[in-house]
């Protein structure tokens, strides 16, 4: 492993979960890309312009692979755009040469919704999608 490689990459991004906000943990020293809770603020663009522009900063020099977890219990419309966007800065990720990138989809196993928000994610990415059932 070179670890050049991963010094050279934003400092971690630790968002707290509140009622409203998901959890973000964004470290890529600890190979960590996690989106994890509800989704469904009022101002979404607020909330995540810090996400899209750390993943646009890792994006300049990303690990060979990047696991992206998402553990999502609610999206709201808006938010549901924003994950949109997620995608695709991740996208652009694997196109550099040589880099991979995994979207593993995290769903309680009887919340059918999760899941099939999941996989219409899968559909319209490019991404390759591991969907993980929860139990509670």
């Amino acid at each position: 492993m070179d670890l050049s490689t991963i010094t050279q990459n934003p400092e971690p991004l630790v968002l707290k979960e509140t009622e409203e906000t998901p959890m973000v943990h964004f470290d890529a020293a600890a190979f960590t890309f996690m989106i994890s809770g509800k989704s469904y603020m009022e101002d979404v663009l607020l909330f995540y312009n810090p996400v899209t522009k750390w993943l646009s900063e890792y994006g300049k020099n990303p690990l060979a692979h990047t696991y992206f977890d998402f553990k999502m219990e609610y999206l709201n419309t808006s938010s549901s755009k924003i994950v949109l966007d997620i995608l695709q800065l991740l996208a652009n990720i694997r196109d550099k040469d040589g880099h991979e990138v995994t979207v593993r989809w995290h769903f309680y196993d009887d919340d059918e919704d999760i899941e099939d928000i999941g996989k219409e994610y899968a559909e319209l990415s490019s991404l390759p999608f591991e969907f993980i059932p929860v139990q509670y």
